[in-house]
């Protein structure tokens, strides 16, 4: 027999964009095949931009441009052979090439206060998520800003805009084929704000005043222009206008001063938008040339039998004019009598003095000197001995490691033994690398503890250490030891680990612990962040994190305790991870108010009571009817998952006595009851001898269902109660079901649902994404069927 046809090469599967071309070819054994293709099972035999082509071998399917209808299954037969594939057509978001460019390469540029309207159409399979973020945080509504989202476009609008609107924003659209994302710069240009402050008064004379101030923290977006400088004297209403300086001058001096005579100055920046609010100084005083104010006392740097050298620092009051030198005194302890050390002022902040009597103690003081002349002198230094100092420190003990990381050592040390270390002032930390045979020191001034932590090492690199003893006399012998540091850990983004232990419901009975403990991952240490309801936490609660994981502890749950919490991961690689769950803080329900009943209906008793008081807090709270038919019978529930304060019971039988009794409920128990004290008892009705007359066969009331009142579509969140209502007609009473997505949940424990008088409710307790969908319900009685659907949507916390 002849050999049988097979294929050589397959039709492959294709991902083709919606627009552009696309081809499946597949390659046969035999050149008499001539084959027939197949969509979706059905023979093609023409369609709409579909070509077919056959070249030798070799069976093509061309496709000129791809739209949703191309998209499916091809099938390619020829005799005994057979091949398919899929054409799968992709059509991500897009938006108009000219508009992307013009939005991403040019500023959006608004005045402050303008309305700023920013709209990207945009095409592509729907649905399309359009997501607008600014700084990495997804943009929400406000009272400002709100973001519009459409099947064709998207906008974000700015009622009035600021300054802090500017900054790069980032517009995300996603469907199922692809994801497109543009970057704006939206700038807000504004007029400056005020210059910083304080003003400083540089200097102050009976003939001129000498201001300075620093430039604005923002300069609204525009380059400065100016300064204005004015001033006002002190008394009166008006300011005087002194004049203006370029933008790069932060110093204004003006003569227009009297002599005695005290003002105030202000100082307003220009740009091209408008002039800043002003900086105003404090009073300045025009006054002949003021002396210098006291130095701190000074320090002793160092003593010897032959020397003693002496350090300070300059005034904080420098007086109308700038220092030119220090004027030193000193006397002997004991004494009243200060002789001057220096006649000459010395510009140095550092003098050493050699002319001194060994073994005497001494005490200095510095005055310094400006155009005024000497200003006042500074309070006594310690008294110091000259002579030689103790001899040096010994040598600290019990030198160690405490800790260490990538990056740091931290060290601690004893103080030397109690005959060497008796004058210890301080110490000095050195380090060198493995590498280096220069010591370094970590620190400038004496460590007055014995600890400290050596920074900014490298990782997996070998260090020496050491530490030494100071005195007077200078560093004592060092103590030295090796340290090496530990790898860097590996990288890792914040991550929550989140699995079926983490609830993210929570009922908590009032009184007992709230503990939440959510495990994480992250490094280098992630800061955590909790929130309640968007707000920091109360004081009450208490956040402990350690070893990767962190803990809310509430001692004693209060009702104001619930409400969506919410933790917040970031570690310095800039990525966030966050979780929220719903506390419900609840209790077992007080009892119900004071019951009264009453006859609406002939045969009938409406039990109407007060509100249990818990209906204040507990969102889930209903009530339970029992009925009992003498004083010591038993209680049967006759009504049960009722949301109001109302029930009525219908099948009274006349001349008996009925006791009733409500209790609120919810998931933690049911209260006490509360129950009627008298029997509600209907008369029998005396039978009357009567002619019976013919019967007369009025008109037929029956009717088929209908619905009086339409279910309505619902939109709630993870974790609260969705009620549904209807009102339904017809006669014979009809006969309610429920669905969900066209299946039967009328005896799912799930859902709670009653039907009084036609009144028909569903009660989905704790909503979870797995409830929404399309719900319906269905009226039936013999003369017809009638039926309402309505769709529940779930929004995430």
């Amino acid at each position: 027999s002849a050999p049988r046809c097979h294929v050589n090469k397959q039709l492959l599967d294709v991902r083709v964009l919606k627009g552009e071309p696309a081809e499946l070819s597949c390659t046969v054994s035999k050149d008499e095949v001539t084959g027939t293709w197949f969509k979706d099972g059905l023979k093609l035999t023409s369609m709409d931009g579909v070509v077919f082509e056959k070249e030798g071998l070799v069976h093509k399917l061309i496709i000129n441009k791809v739209e949703d209808i191309h998209a499916g299954k091809y099938r390619f037969e020829g005799g005994d052979i057979k091949t398919e594939a899929s054409i799968f057509v992709e059509d991500p978001p897009q938006v108009d090439k000219v508009l992307l460019k013009n939005l991403t390469s040019v500023p959006t540029v608004a005045k402050a206060g303008q309305k700023v309207k920013i709209k990207i159409p945009f095409e592509g399979r729907l649905p399309v998520r359009a997501t607008w973020l600014k700084d990495r945080m997804e943009l929400v509504d406000d009272t400002r800003i709100r973001v519009d989202k459409t099947n064709t476009f998207t906008m974000l609008s700015i009622s009035s805009s600021e300054r802090k609107d500017c900054g790069d924003y980032k517009v995300r659209l996603k469907n199922d084929s692809g994801v497109l994302e543009m970057n704006l710069k939206l700038v807000v240009i504004d007029k400056p704000q005020p210059p910083a402050g304080p003003i400083k008064i540089v200097e102050s004379s009976a003939n001129d005043i000498t201001i300075q101030w620093k430039p604005p923290k923002d300069d609204g977006g525009k380059p400065l222009q100016s300064y204005i400088v004015e001033r006002q004297q002190v008394g009166k209403d008006d300011w005087v206008t002194l004049g203006e300086t370029p933008r790069s001058c932060t110093t204004f001096t003006t003569n227009k001063v009297e002599q005695d005579t005290s003002y105030y100055f202000r100082v307003r920046a220009v740009n091209a938008e408008g002039t800043s609010d002003a900086l105003e100084s404090d009073e300045v005083k025009a006054v002949s040339k003021a002396s210098p104010g006291a130095p701190d006392p000074p320090e002793i740097v160092s003593a010897s039998r032959d020397t003693i050298t002496i350090s300070w620092k300059a005034p904080r009051k420098t007086g109308s004019s700038r220092i030119v030198g220090y004027i030193v005194q000193k006397r002997k302890k004991g004494t009243t009598t200060w002789l001057p050390v220096n006649n000459v002022p010395i510009a140095d902040k550092k003098l050493k003095m050699t002319n001194l009597k060994k073994g005497l103690q001494y005490e200095f003081r510095v005055a310094a000197v400006n155009a005024a002349g000497i200003g006042d002198a500074s309070e006594p230094s310690q008294p110091v001995f000259a002579r030689d100092s103790t001899k040096s420190p010994g040598q600290v003990q019990d030198l160690k490691v405490s800790s260490s990381d990538s990056t740091s050592v931290t060290l601690t040390w004893k103080r030397p033994e109690a005959k060497d270390g008796s004058d210890v002032k301080g110490y000095e930390v050195e380090m060198r690398s493995s590498n280096n045979l220069n010591w370094t020191k970590c620190n400038t001034l004496p460590i007055e503890v014995t600890t400290y932590t050596v920074k900014g090492l490298q990782a997996k690199e070998m260090y020496f250490l050491r530490v030494r003893a100071l005195n007077d006399s200078g560093p004592g012998e060092a103590a030295e030891l090796e340290a090496c540091i530990k790898a860097a850990p590996p990288v890792v983004f914040p991550r929550l680990l989140i699995d079926d232990t983490v609830k993210s419901f929570l009922v908590i009975k009032a009184g007992n612990t709230i503990r939440v403990n959510i495990p994480f991952e992250a490094s280098p240490d992630p800061v955590v962040t909790w929130l309640k309801d968007g707000l920091p936490l109360p004081n009450r609660a208490t956040i402990n994190t350690k070893d990767g994981t962190t803990q809310l502890l509430i001692g004693a749950a209060e009702f104001t305790d619930s409400g969506i919490y919410t933790i917040e991961l970031q570690n310095g690689l800039g990525k966030r991870e966050t979780f929220s769950f719903q506390v419900q803080v609840t209790d077992i329900p007080q009892s119900p108010g004071p019951i009264q009943l009453e006859q609406n209906v002939p045969n009938t008793v409406t039990v109407t009571w007060e509100p249990s008081a818990s209906e204040k807090w507990e969102s889930n709270l209903y009530y339970t009817v029992l009925k009992r038919e003498s004083q010591k019978g038993l209680w049967h529930v006759v009504g049960d998952l009722i949301y109001t304060n109302k029930f009525t019971f219908t099948k009274l039988i006349p001349g008996r006595d009925y006791y009733f009794r409500v209790v609120a409920k919810n998931n933690l128990g049911a209260s006490g009851p509360s129950e009627t004290v008298q029997p509600w008892r209907i008369q029998k009705p005396k039978a009357e001898f009567q002619v019976k007359p013919q019967k007369y066969r009025g008109v037929n009331q029956n009717q088929p269902p209908r619905f009086l009142v339409p279910l309505k579509p619902h939109v709630v969140t993870t974790g609260s109660e969705c009620h549904m209502s209807c009102a339904v007609g017809g006669h014979p009473p009809p006969k309610i079901t429920w669905y969900k997505d066209s299946r039967d949940i009328s005896n799912d424990p799930t859902y709670f649902w009653t039907n009084d008088f036609g009144v028909c409710s569903l009660v989905v307790l704790g909503v979870t994404k797995h409830d929404e969908g399309e719900y319906m319900v269905e009226a039936t009685n013999e003369l017809g069927r009638a039926s309402s659907k309505a769709f529940l949507t779930i929004k995430g916390n």
